[in-house]
């Protein structure tokens, strides 16, 4: 079973459409409203396992300031407005999908930040310090963002997306500083880097599987009665990750070394689409299938545009 799950986080280009597909499937012919109550135990089981491995005191060390003030001014200035902008382009008549795309584009950075930038041989301490800032800068500024662009056509629920977000992000985040210090405490920081760190992220992939599998069950019987409506999500997603990637790419070659702009590209490309799954399923309930909708799709793309940037990174970049 175990071996099982490692090979499906190391294939989510086949796992995620694969789940998807089950979803779709055991909705069409099966009683699915229990599923709602799973979504909070898939999302712990989604979030907490990502924390443990979030090496907080990162921060204190010292950094490139300069590289960090561009990624997160990319990510926090530049890709809310094209998330917004071509959501409207796009899905101007349906807002909680134009609600889902600016969700996206307002949580940046996973541990596939950290992950991808390793593949490419860019400047990992720097991709760590991009992932816990745009984590905590994303959960504090979303809901506001949120409340600012999305506010006049549909209710914000302010309060309830902070406290969904304590319990999502900050509360699992405390939760995982003090499992790997107690490991640490306990078997040592050379076997937890051996024995106990690479459990990790397996747990957390099938949380992010089975949250995939419950937003497509409770969305089945609309996308079976439209299948266009796939194809329909994944264009603006593409256009999103190309705008992404583009600009990300031209700032990275003109201000940074090969190894700092790595760094930079996947720390503004890799969205957090876990924590956005999390708290569309946990703050917007029934439309939140309709969110959760794009954001699984998004899974698709970003895979397959981070797994292809890594092959060409050298030819875009230089030796």
């Amino acid at each position: 079973m175990w071996n099982l799950i490692k090979y499906l986080q190391k294939k989510l280009i086949i796992s995620i459409p694969l789940f998807m597909v089950m979803g779709l499937i055991y909705g069409s012919y099966f009683e699915v409203s229990f599923l709602k109550k799973l979504v909070m135990p898939f999302t712990i089981l989604m979030v907490y396992p990502m924390m443990v491995n979030l090496n907080i005191n990162e921060l204190a060390k010292k950094g490139n300031l300069k590289l960090q003030f561009i990624t997160q001014l990319i990510n926090f200035v530049f890709m809310p407005l094209i998330g917004f902008a071509i959501g409207n382009l796009f899905f101007k008549d349906n807002t909680y999908i134009v609600l889902g795309l600016l969700l996206t584009s307002l949580l940046p950075t996973s541990g596939m930040t950290i992950s991808w930038t390793g593949f490419a041989n860019g400047n990992i301490s720097e991709a760590i310090k991009m992932t816990i800032i745009g984590l905590i800068l994303g959960s504090i500024l979303s809901p506001l963002y949120l409340k600012y662009f999305m506010g006049t056509s549909i209710q914000i629920p302010l309060a309830n997306i902070f406290k969904q977000i304590l319990m999502v992000v900050f509360l699992p985040m405390i939760a995982g500083i003090i499992t790997r210090k107690l490991i640490i405490l306990k078997c040592g920081q050379e076997r937890y880097n051996k024995e106990y760190k690479q459990k990790f992220p397996p747990l957390s992939t099938l949380g992010v599987l089975a949250m995939v599998f419950t937003a497509m069950a409770l969305k089945s019987k609309t996308i079976m009665s439209d299948p266009m409506v796939l194809v329909n999500l994944l264009l603006p997603l593409i256009l999103l990750y190309i705008i992404n990637f583009t600009v990300s790419t031209v700032i990275a070659k003109l201000l940074f070394d090969k190894k700092d702009a790595i760094a930079l590209i996947y720390g503004t490309v890799m969205r957090n689409l876990s924590i956005a799954l999390a708290i569309a399923m946990a703050v917007f309930k029934e439309n939140g299938t309709e969110i959760a909708l794009i954001i699984a799709i998004a899974y698709i793309v970003q895979v397959q545009a981070g797994a292809w940037y890594v092959k060409f990174t050298d030819k875009i970049l230089g030796v």
